[in-house]
């Protein structure tokens, strides 16, 4: 057997390995090259140190150190500590150990190794918790040298008891014994010796015994000790007291021969004392023979009782070792069988619940790589909850928990990564793309990961890089476009966006507009796909849907995880309730906010000119646009806000009002310059009948007929030229209009075509025309009957047929009127019902309504009360010229021929006149209320002068001459057809003779 070996003094730590067999080392590199080759090994980048009792350095942490860190600890720990007389002992101690496990060896390999061979137990190895961390514990090889072994510390003492121990035991008993005796003295305590010995018979022996045992007191109370022995010195020596002083004086003849009387004195004595002690047996035994021989009488009873109580047992315990062994024995090994079966399956399950929880981190790498997020973080949520519930204290895996920890860390932080880099990955893709959703499956794998960790921001996420996006994409189309226009120096592309459009033409700006809407409805509809894919993740986390149902799009744009693979189990819900509905929240804000965002970029674009021009007080868009330019950058935002209201479900207002402020500023423009030249056309008016081309009698008609203001379609039909109308018809009614009122019409035409082009300028659309009609209205009536026409257009003077044109033309404004009002009507009403549908909208996303200016077609009816009381001047300017020729020529009138005299003539050239400046411009019905009223002002005029000139209705010569100037005036008016025959008989002028 080898002996320990311990290493002298003056060596050197370094010089040997304690571990390894016959190396030694000249120098400390070498050495510590040694434990570095075979003492250390590396686990990712940390060094760990084996250099100690089966592999474990009792100084370095199992989980590693850095390069720098281990060679300062071999240094420290291994190298530069002195071998003291402590160290030398543990190297004793680590010999006897190694000496150990190699005889160990050596008899394993003697024997077959067994179960019962091992040395430490699996729960022991897996709860002890002295051992240290190893990183590789699932790497090693089962047996002895799976775990370090120590030796189990024995007590070197038994310990001492004494009277100590017993203290709280005796003062316990004291009290309650005497307690006892007290209660036993009071109990026992006789009345009299009289009543004693009547009820205890025996009493008289007793007493007796009594008196006998009084004369034992000649015997020493030595021999009555229940102490007695003779072993004593003591005892010996008060019982033999001629020993000690033989002992004391010498052994002389004499004291021999005292010692021999002295020994036979105390014979004698102690013959007494037996003699003594006989009688008072035999008294007692006397005493007590009815009692001897009672027992002897019942021996014998007693001895067949004991015999047949002993056969009883005997057969009792072969019954017993029968069912022993027949039944329970059996039985027993039955059910200690099973439960070591059952035991052996619990650990067998045990096992393999452990291999399992082993392999976590490869599976989760594993799902990782798929990408299967959720199931990932599943696997971890369930091993921690096996660790904490199933295999708890197991010391094998107290390391496991916090690296699951930090794996559910490090997911998270994948999932951000991952999320982000697929946003922007989606967003910024090209437009040509018509995948609508990039790489469904991972996509979804991200979602339901963030919504498994309740991680609820990556929709801001979203939105926020949809911003970035939608700002990148506008930027780089403006750059473009720009950069492409030939009208623009490409030196001012890289100023601001406001500068770059500056020198864009319109056509090029409508383009710029146009792609810029069409490429963001693009981005908007990825948006929205990824929305939906998000909202219906949602749903079926929540349980609010299966896990097969789309709420939009076709099944084909549904990922694949969505039908079948996540969320497969409804029972499983990872969002609660009022989470979906966080989410719903943030999703709904998600789409509403990036299609705001749209319009805003968009709005800017639109502003951006005005922002530039606004030192110059000019607005770009007012001055450069045209109508027709003006509208169709309308219809483009229509389409857009339309597009993106389809998309988000609700209206956005930044484009819209943006492009409001503009055609407000077109519209004032656009009046404006309607306004100055109608003025200047009605200045220039020589109110004379115009010709009306077939452009305006077709507008008028499709204006009669459809109530559209919109031109009508040229259609070549044969290529041949019509040619200009004397008349304007309209409807039933024909019109002898000036050059101005055709004008008018299409300027008309124009403010309703705009207005239904331009939605958002119906109201100040409607007011700008009201407004300009009473232009027409006031200016007409300055320059006809204010006479502002001679110094205008250069007019002599006004006659009845530049009054019969003017009003003429204001009548067919008047037709005009209610075709103008019912267009205004419908457009108005449209536009109150979108602005109704987006206030319910406001109202359902709990936002403050706008609440615009209620504006009707109000003003028109302003304008039709102005324009007839107007015609009413008109004609009454009319009769009023008329009626004073007649009183001018009436007054001069005598009751004398010849006849018919000259005022009469006179009379009938104006009427005929006042006839030829009216019929062809003025309607018939019209012209006879004229000439009706002429009439009846004739005759009001002529019974004055016949009073004045005091003629009678008496057949007499002056009333002849009256008949027949009247019928000389009859007979003008007859020629002339303008009033019904029977009011122009004879009778008909029986008034004028009629008093007051």
């Amino acid at each position: 057997m080898p002996k320990t070996i311990l290493v002298p003094e003056n060596k050197h730590v370094w010089s040997k390995c304690t571990y390894c067999k016959n190396l030694e080392f000249k120098a400390q590199q070498d050495f510590t090259r040694h434990l570095r080759e075979h003492h250390c090994t590396k686990e990712g980048g940390s060094f760990v140190c084996h250099y100690g009792l089966n592999g474990v350095c009792p100084s370095l942490p199992v989980e590693g150190v850095s390069d720098q860190d281990y060679e300062e600890h071999v240094l420290r720990h291994h190298v530069q500590q002195p071998r003291s007389a402590r160290h030398q002992a543990m190297l004793g101690r680590h010999s006897k150990l190694l000496l150990l496990q190699q005889q160990q060896q050596n008899a394993e390999h003697s024997q077959p190794w067994t179960v019962y061979s091992a040395s430490q137990n699996l729960p022991a190895v897996l709860n002890d918790p002295s051992r240290g961390k190893q990183r590789d514990f699932f790497t090693k090889t089962w047996g002895d040298g799976f775990v370090e072994k120590s030796d189990i510390p024995v007590p070197h003492y038994i310990p001492d008891i004494g009277p100590q121990h017993f203290e709280s035991y005796l003062r316990k008993i004291a009290r309650r014994y005497r307690k006892h005796a007290r209660i036993n003295s009071i109990a026992s305590k006789p009345n009299s010796h009289a009543e004693l010995l009547q009820h205890f018979p025996n009493l008289r022996a007793k007493s007796s015994i009594e008196k006998i045992q009084l004369d034992v007191s000649g015997i020493p109370k030595i021999f009555l000790q229940p102490n007695f022995d003779l072993t004593v010195e003591e005892t010996f020596n008060s019982v033999f007291p001629f020993t000690k002083e033989q002992a004391t004086f010498g052994s002389d003849g004499e004291n021999t021969k005292n010692s021999y009387n002295s020994g036979k004195l105390i014979q004698e004595k102690l013959s007494h004392y037996l003699d003594t002690v006989e009688v008072q047996i035999a008294h007692q035994v006397a005493h007590k023979s009815e009692a001897f021989f009672h027992a002897m009488t019942s021996h014998d009873a007693l001895s067949e009782q004991m015999s047949q109580t002993i056969n009883d047992v005997r057969a009792l315990r072969e019954k017993i070792q029968h069912i022993d062994k027949s039944v329970v024995k059996d039985s027993l090994q039955i059910l200690r069988l099973e439960r070591l079966r059952c035991n052996h399956a619990s650990v067998v399950s045990k096992l393999q619940l452990m291999a399992t929880v082993h392999q976590t981190q490869p599976t989760i790498q594993l799902l990782l790589s798929t990408p299967d997020y959720v199931a990932a973080l599943e696997l971890i949520a369930t091993t921690q909850e096996i660790l904490v519930k199933e295999l708890a204290g197991i010391h094998s895996f107290r390391h496991l928990g916090s690296q699951l920890l930090e794996m559910e860390r490090l997911i998270d932080k994948m999932l951000s990564t991952e999320f982000e880099r697929y946003a922007t990955a989606d967003l910024n893709r090209p437009l040509n793309d018509k995948q609508q959703i990039l790489e469904g499956d991972k996509l979804v794998s991200i979602i339901f990961g963030m919504l498994r960790q309740k991680h609820l921001n990556f929709i801001d996420t979203y939105k926020e890089e949809a911003f970035t996006t939608i700002k990148a994409v506008v930027k780089q189309i403006v750059i473009e476009e720009v950069a492409a226009s030939d009208s623009t120096d490409n030196e001012v592309a890289l100023t601001g966006v406001g500068d770059q459009l500056q020198g864009l033409a319109i056509s090029d700006w409508l383009h710029l507009l146009r792609r810029t809407t069409g490429t963001l409805l693009q981005l908007l509809t990825r948006v929205k796909a990824v929305h939906d894919v998000m909202q219906q993740a949602a749903d079926v986390s929540a349980g609010k849907m299966p896990a097969a149902i789309s709420s939009t799009g076709s099944a084909e744009d549904i990922p694949t995880e969505i039908h079948v693979g996540v969320g497969s189990d409804p029972g499983e819900s990872l969002l609660a309730a009022d989470e979906h509905q966080r989410v719903s929240n943030k999703l709904h804000d998600l789409m509403t906010s990036v299609c705001d965002y749209a319009h805003e970029r968009v709005a800017q674009l639109v502003q951006a000119q005005d922002r530039v021009l606004e030192r110059q007080s000019s607005c770009w868009l007012a001055d450069k646009a045209t109508a027709s330019e003006v509208c169709e950058l309308s219809r483009v935002i229509d389409k857009f806000a339309v597009a993106c209201e389809k998309i988000c479900g609700r209206s956005s207002t930044a484009l819209r009002s943006a492009f409001k402020i503009q055609a407000s500023k077109f519209i004032q423009r656009f009046h404006q310059d309607r306004k100055t030249k109608l003025s200047l056309i009605l200045d220039n008016e020589r109110w004379k009948q115009a010709d009306v081309p077939a452009e305006f009698q077709d507008l008028v008609d499709q204006i009669a007929t459809y109530g559209h203001f919109s031109p009508p379609k040229k259609d070549d039909g044969d290529g041949s030229v019509r040619k200009p109308e004397a008349f304007l018809i309209y409807g039933e009614q024909k019109f002898a209009v000036v050059g101005t009122a055709l004008l008018l019409i299409k300027m008309v035409a124009e403010y309703c075509e705009c207005a239904e082009e331009l939605p958002v300028t119906v109201a100040l659309m409607c007011r700008n025309l009201a407004e300009l009609l009473k232009l027409f209205n006031s200016r007409c009536c300055q320059l006809v009957l204010g006479a502002g026409a001679l110094h205008s257009a250069g007019l002599k003077t006004i006659t009845s047929t530049n009054l019969a044109l003017a009003s003429r033309a204001l009548q067919l404004l008047l037709a005009l009127l209610p075709a103008v009002r019912v267009h205004f009507d419908d457009l108005l009403q449209q536009q109150q019902q979108q602005q109704q549908q987006q206030q319910q909208q406001q109202l359902t996303q709990h936002v403050m309504p706008f609440r615009g200016a209620a504006t009707g077609v109000g003003v028109l009816d302003t304008v039709e009360k102005d324009v007839l009381s107007h015609v009413q001047e008109i004609e009454e300017k009319v009769l009023s010229i008329v009626g004073n020729l007649i009183t001018a020529q009436l007054g001069q009138w005598e009751v004398r021929p010849p006849v018919p005299s000259q005022p009469f003539r006179n009379i009938s050239r104006h009427l005929t006149k006042l006839h030829e400046a009216v019929a062809t411009v003025l309607p018939e019905a019209q012209v006879q209320y004229i000439y009706r009223t002429v009439n009846s002002l004739f005759k009001s005029r002529l019974r004055e002068q016949l009073m004045k000139l005091n003629v009678v209705n008496n057949g007499g010569p002056q009333h002849g001459i009256v008949t027949s100037e009247l019928t000389f005036y009859l007979e003008t008016l007859k020629t002339l057809k303008v009033l019904p025959v029977e009011e122009l008989s004879d009778g008909a002028m029986k008034s004028i003779w009629d008093p007051q």
